[in-house]
């Protein structure tokens, strides 16, 4: 019986449309007294001949416009309308005519025409008509009342529908989910084998799709089925990615948005499209839910709420709570999100029973960017030269997705070069077009300008160069790019922890730039910009955040949880906050002198190196080596240091 009903057709409501559009367009194509019949177009030269060769018998001027020609039975039989159509449009015989038409052009003429044949004694008759469609009248006289029950009759379908939002929730569609539905039927070409690094993070993820493929496994010990994951991580680091290989792997159905595509103008839309959105789940389970920028709607509640502006994405956060933790265990619906702004979220949503896991997707290690390159020059023609672990060493602190972009950089500069392979000084090239920007080279820059920039970088790589935890130089270069008028490269040791004296040698090298011109032209400039912001950034980091001041001692005003983020209100008294700004500026001032000390003493070397890049406007580790000789303290056995050239750690300087 089942059967029997399935098979059925369903009515279509626009079946009903369709119909009366086409009675409309029938009655405006016949209306009238149109009797359905074929005829032939002619014009009025030919029409003459056959009326003066007394082949015409009827001729009826339609709206003063057209004049249809019916043939008489002798006019028939002739060969010259042999060719003429002699059915209807439905098939009969056309032998009571119209036969011909066209159209009369000058009515007048065209009576005195008719009139003169009728004076030489042909037989013949002619008409003057005028046609009404009266039927097209009377409906364009109904038309605006017809749009108008039309409209409303539409509205009130729509807002009495079910489904998600109950009543008014359904008006245009406005309350139905905008998730993306990944099932068996969607091929979906992601799959973990494409996830390159991320091991810790792709174990929690193929375990929990693994609970959705054999539940039985983990339920008959009496375990429970996570109920949501949230990938947590820095941008680019592959969070997204990971949801794309579940999607692949799962062989469920996989339902996919953005947290934004909740919010909405209309009052009660995001309540009403998370409620469709776990009833399609819970339909299809076993299923998997993935939001992706889970903080557009999962911000902390009550915060900084004073005009009540927020109240419609809390009423979203308060319905998607009470959908994840009204689900049973034997639905089998798993939540993944993600989020690169965990400190934010509602502390309601990341409790257990909500979010179990959270999975952190860290910036890859060195072996990481090793398997990460490998599978992004896949598509590549590399050279055979290449080697893929120099490229790894030479990219630390690069997220996954950059370096994507520097394989894809690197084979656009090697097409424009019309390279038959992409090579390894492409892809430096390429890290070098990421991070400092395009050459200028056509921009004009005063020969005062250049040599200011020159012992500017001169500054930053001997200082850099003489301290023992600062980074490495790798280049220095002072042709534009981008928005600096000079950059210095350089490849930064890998840390977990970074101590006191490492971070006064950075900010000490940050501000060789300004003490070299200092020094040299006993003046400064505004192409120290962007060090002064790196290294006031870290001295504020080591007085209020690490405990690294003695003045302050062992005390933090860093909020992990976000909840102090727009408040007006500072987690200190004023006399304590005038404590914290003059310990920083006395950090930055010491550090400022060392590094002035440190050139004075090295004044003929800044002058050589300064000079050389004037001459050469890009130098290299090899330059530096040259002149200064080897660093004065041995490298440490276990530290990776880089090849030659590479680059990360900019010190952009402009001036």
């Amino acid at each position: 019986m089942k059967e029997e009903k399935n098979n059925k057709i369903k009515f279509n409501p626009y079946w009903v449309y369709a119909v009366i559009i086409t009675i409309l367009l029938g009655m405006s194509m016949f209306g009238g007294n149109s009797n359905w019949q074929s005829t032939s177009k002619t014009n009025i030269s030919d029409f003459e001949r056959y009326l003066n060769e007394g082949d015409v018998q009827e001729i009826i001027v339609v709206n003063q416009k057209l004049a249809k020609v019916t043939l008489n039975s002798y006019g028939l039989e002739k060969s010259v309308h042999k060719n003429l159509k002699t059915k209807n449009l439905i098939g009969q015989e056309n032998t009571g005519g119209p036969h011909y038409e066209f159209e009369v052009g000058n009515l007048e003429l065209f009576q005195r025409k008719l009139e003169q044949a009728e004076d030489k004694g042909i037989d013949f008759r002619y008409e003057f008509m005028t046609v009404e469609n009266r039927w097209m009248d009377v409906i364009l006289g109904f038309l605006p009342i017809i749009i108008i029950i039309g409209v409303w009759i539409f509205l009130m379908r729509r807002m009495s529908g079910g489904g998600a939002g109950g009543p008014g929730g359904q008006i245009f569609n406005i309350g139905k989910s905008k998730a993306k539905l990944f099932d068996q039927n969607t091929e979906v070409k992601t799959t973990f084998k494409d996830v390159a690094g991320l091991e810790g993070a792709k174990e929690e993820i193929q375990e929990i799709v693994d609970f959705l493929k054999n539940p039985n496994k983990y339920t008959v010990l009496g375990g429970k089925i996570p109920k949501g994951a949230l990938l947590v991580g820095s941008p680019g680091t592959g969070k997204t990615l990971l949801a794309k290989a579940v999607a692949g792997e799962a062989k469920v159905p996989f339902f996919s948005l953005s947290g934004s595509d909740f919010v909405e103008m209309f009052v009660g839309v995001g309540a009403s499209r998370v409620r469709d959105l776990f009833k399609q789940a819970k339909d299809k389970s076993p299923s998997i839910i993935f939001i992706d920028e889970i903080d557009a709607i999962g911000r902390a509640r009550g915060k900084n709420n004073f005009t009540g502006s927020n109240d419609e994405r809390e009423n979203t956060l308060n319905q998607l709570l009470t959908e994840m933790d009204g689900f049973g265990t034997d639905t089998n619906v798993i939540v993944l999100a993600a989020t690169n702004r965990a400190d934010v979220l509602d502390k309601a949503l990341m409790r257990a029973g909500r979010f179990d896991r959270q999975i952190y997707v860290d910036l890859p290690d060195l072996n990481e960017r090793l398997e990460i390159f490998k599978v992004h020059l896949k598509p590549l023609k590399k050279s055979k030269a290449l080697d893929v672990e120099f490229l790894a060493k030479q990219t630390p602190g690069f997220s996954g997705a950059d370096i994507a972009n520097v394989c894809n950089e690197a084979a656009l500069i090697a097409a424009r070069k019309n390279k038959k392979s992409v090579g390894k000084q492409d892809f430096l090239d390429a890290v070098d077009r990421i991070i400092g920007g395009l050459e200028k080279k056509n921009k004009i820059v005063t020969l005062d300008e250049k040599k200011t920039i020159a012992f500017h970088e001169a500054g930053h790589a001997i200082v850099s160069w003489l301290l023992e935890h600062a980074a490495p130089l790798v280049k220095v270069t002072i042709v534009p790019r981008g928005q600096s008028l000079g950059a210095a490269w350089y490849l930064p040791e890998e840390r977990m922890i970074v101590r006191t004296e490492q971070m006064l040698d950075e900010m000490c090298a940050a501000l060789g730039g300004r003490a070299a011109e200092k020094i040299m032209f006993d003046q400064i400039s505004t192409g120290a910009l962007s060090d002064l912001e790196k290294v006031t950034r870290q001295a504020r980091a080591m007085v209020s955040v690490y405990g690294l001041n003695d003045t302050l001692g062992n005390i933090t005003y860093h909020d992990s949880t976000g909840q102090m983020e727009n408040s007006f209100t500072k987690p200190y008294s004023e006399k304590t906050a005038q404590v914290i700004d003059k310990e920083i500026s006395d950090i930055i001032e010491l550090q400022y002198k060392r590094a002035c000390n440190l050139l004075k003493k090295n004044k003929n070397k800044l002058m050589q190196l300064a000079e050389r890049l004037l001459e050469k406007e890009v130098i290299f580790k090899d330059d530096l080596f040259n002149i200064l000789g080897e660093r004065p303290f041995d490298v440490k056995p276990d530290k990776k240091d880089g090849a030659e050239d590479g680059t990360e750690g900019v010190q952009v300087a402009v001036n």
